[in-house]
């Protein structure tokens, strides 16, 4: 029986621990590069916390798996990943946006992983990743606000009264009359399309100054998904009256000197589109809409091609680190035949 002391780490756990550091690792080198570029003062504030962040994050992550005997990680590092010497790429109302959207996904998977892991020591650092980035949030959206760049999501009147569904047609989509749509519908939508409209310039920007040909027509691709996927969002909103976000394209410079390795573009990329299907899944799951619903299938599929697309790109040019793997028990017992 293991008491609490000396209890090993779970599957669980160690895939959020890694996980972590990977992102982490990741987040450390964006940061430091936009450092060099930023000129805004609150921008280069927030930075420098992101930055605090991701180090402690990564030294307390190193400890973990040091004590654990569990091989640190490769991830991404500054000398390997980085030009710092690269002109900017991207203004600085895009850096807060992604900052902002960074910010985002990093609260969805401490908390996701808060509920994921069970050993102590292991909860309380999820726990305080979580208290510090809920914090973060908040710093950030004040940012943004103070320069008059939050876009906020549709505004609603409210109802006269609390009403019930009495008709199917609340389902319907493609024929007969088409009911408006629910607030969770709105959210959901706008959400996605704003996390595709940040995405265009971001692979409009990879594209631009990746290395390998195979790299920038991918990236130039998935600048395409993205617009496609903006207009389908923007269609949906605008056919309820109601406003659509604007383009950020101007958020790109003219430069072609790469900033970031081909390598952790790729995986910025590949990690981006996996979140998508997420998303895209839970807004599925609370459409009630049949058309709406539909949407999110067709696009689902689009976007798992084009991730296993990436995948391939990765694995042929040796980027894709191996997440941890159970042991492989049909080759141990071989091995003993022999």
């Amino acid at each position: 029986m293991q008491t609490e002391h000396n209890v090993k780490l779970t599957a669980s756990e160690i895939s959020q621990l890694w996980s972590a550091y990977m992102n982490s690792s990741m987040s450390k080198c964006i940061f430091k590069y936009f450092l060099e570029t930023v000129e805004d003062n609150q921008i280069r504030s927030i930075l420098e916390q992101s930055l605090e962040l991701a180090d402690a994050h990564l030294k307390k992550l190193s400890e973990i798996f040091n004590k654990e005997s569990y091989p640190i990680p490769q991830g991404f590092n500054v000398k390997n990943d980085v030009n710092m010497t690269a002109p900017r790429l991207f203004s600085d109302s895009f850096v807060l946006y992604f900052i902002k959207s960074m910010d985002e996904i990093a609260l969805s998977f401490y908390a996701a992983s808060k509920v994921l892991v069970v050993r102590s020591d292991i909860d309380q650092y999820f726990s305080e990743c979580l208290t510090e980035m809920n914090k973060f949030d908040t710093v950030v959206k004040d940012v943004l606000l103070s320069k008059g760049l939050f876009i906020r999501s549709p505004y609603l009147n409210p109802p006269n009264e609390v009403r019930f569904v009495e008709q199917q047609n609340f389902l319907a989509g493609w024929f007969g009359k088409q009911r408006p749509l629910t607030a969770i519908e709105i959210t959901n939508i706008f959400a996605n399309l704003q996390r595709n409209a940040l995405g265009i310039v971001t692979m409009l920007g990879f594209s631009q100054v990746a290395k390998s040909a195979e790299v920038a027509r991918f990236m130039a691709r998935g600048k395409e998904i993205a617009s496609k996927h903006v207009e389908i969002f923007g269609s949906l909103l605008k056919e309820n009256d109601l406003p659509v976000p604007m383009a950020w394209a101007s958020n790109v410079t003219a430069s072609k000197i790469p900033p970031f390795s081909d390598k952790m573009m790729m995986f910025m990329t590949t990690a981006l589109i996996a979140l998508s299907i997420g998303f895209y899944g839970a807004s599925m799951s609370v459409s009630a809409r049949r058309d709406i619903a539909f949407h999110y299938v067709r696009l689902i599929a689009e976007i798992g091609e084009y991730a296993e697309n990436g995948a391939n790109i990765m694995i042929k040019n040796g980027w894709l680190e191996e997440p941890p793997l159970s042991e492989d028990r049909n080759k141990l017992a071989n091995h003993k035949k022999g």
